[in-house]
């Protein structure tokens, strides 16, 4: 079924997380496309740097955290105070964390569910419901291709992956025909402060995750799948084909996956401890 491409230029976005990574390259790719950027994120100079390089005419700046819901309720009124309606929101703020699951703390789990599922929510939900009042809108949560699968020592991060994705699929369902679209975002390893954050939340340099350059890839890279989405849109975007397909793959074959996971984990753990001697 073709979709046709809908015109960006004029519209406008408000992107959390925006200071640095997919979120500051997503919202200079809009820009390129014409359209208004409303910049949410807690790092005021890195906000200002992103606006005087997208033009303060065609950037707003909320300086703030997902993690508070006066925060984004702020951040949504002053963007549409600024530019008029919201034509989408990208909910892209979270963090992770390299931890076995059995040690991680209560307070430790909740607190990433808080930034990367219900800050996602503090964004999408109100947004949505003008949307649907005006009858278009496209609302978006960046999650990650690791929210179709339980990676040792991510399973927190996985897991509020795995809850945006499937808020955002029974979402898109639930408003089909309103002329509002909702879309989930899963890109692999991105080259952003996402993996220096990690490491210091973790304690010291990771094991698993930002080793290899195989499987990492640029924040324009995403960005620009973003912006295709916005363009034409559709359920998920994928940043690489193969993984996907290797995803799809370890829901049908899971003792497969399970095997080639106990593998690696051996694999790591037999490399450790070489280093070690």
């Amino acid at each position: 079924m073709f979709t046709p491409v809908i015109e960006l230029s004029g519209r406008t976005v408000l992107i959390s997380g925006a200071s640095s990574g997919i979120g500051a390259a997503t919202a200079i790719a809009c820009a390129s496309k014409g359209m208004r950027v409303g910049l949410m994120a807690r790092r005021a100079q890195k906000l200002e740097a992103l606006a005087s390089r997208i033009g303060h005419d065609r950037s707003c700046v909320i300086v703030g955290s997902v993690d508070s819901e006066d925060d984004c309720e702020r951040a949504l009124a002053e963007c549409e105070s600024k530019f008029g309606p919201l034509y989408a929101v990208l909910a892209n703020a979270g963090y992770g964390q390299e931890k076995p699951c059995h040690s991680s703390s209560s307070e430790e789990i909740r607190a990433m569910f808080e930034t990367n599922f219900f800050g996602s929510l503090r964004l999408v939900q109100p947004a949505i419901q003008d949307f649907i009042q005006r009858g278009e809108g496209h609302a978006m949560m960046v999650s990650s291709c690791l929210s179709k699968i339980g990676l040792p020592e991510y399973g927190t991060y996985c897991a509020t992956k795995a809850a945006q994705d499937h808020f955002c699929r029974a979402m898109r369902h639930e408003l089909e025909g309103t002329g509002v679209s909702v879309s989930s975002v899963h890109p692999i390893g991105t080259k952003t402060e996402f993996f220096d954050q990690a490491a210091k939340r973790s304690g010291g340099e990771l094991g698993l995750a930002g080793k290899s350059e195989r499987f990492m890839q640029s924040p324009e890279r995403v960005a620009s799948a973003i912006v295709r989405c916005l363009q034409r849109p559709k359920g998920e975007v994928w940043t690489s084909f193969p993984t996907r397909l290797a995803l799809g793959a370890s829901v049908v074959f899971p003792r497969i996956t399970d095997w080639g996971i106990s593998k690696a984990m051996r694999k790591r753990s037999s490399l450790g401890e070489s280093l070690n001697t």
